[in-house]
């Protein structure tokens, strides 16, 4: 059970206060979800509407980069690994 789930509405990490997900909670998702990358981005856009929600400010872009697009360069970085 990780302690660093968000804390909405404002989106923070309840474990260490930085911007959800932190890098703490991506080392974890990575983990948890190191077969099913689908998985892990159906999961963090679930979370990315709510977030949307909460924060209609924020640019869509800054949101998407922050609840999606670090995912899609972890798995460029692990098919590079791995050739």
């Amino acid at each position: 059970m990780t302690t660093h789930g968000p804390v909405m509405p404002i989106w923070s990490c309840g474990g260490c206060d930085l911007p959800w997900p932190c890098p703490t909670r991506k080392q974890e998702l990575r983990a948890e979800y190191v077969d099913a990358p689908v998985s892990l981005a159906l999961y963090l856009g679930s979370y990315l509407v709510q977030a949307t929600e909460d924060m209609p400010w924020t640019p869509a872009g800054v949101l998407h980069r922050r609840f999606l697009g670090w995912t899609r360069a972890a798995d460029q970085a692990m098919s590079a690994v791995q050739q």
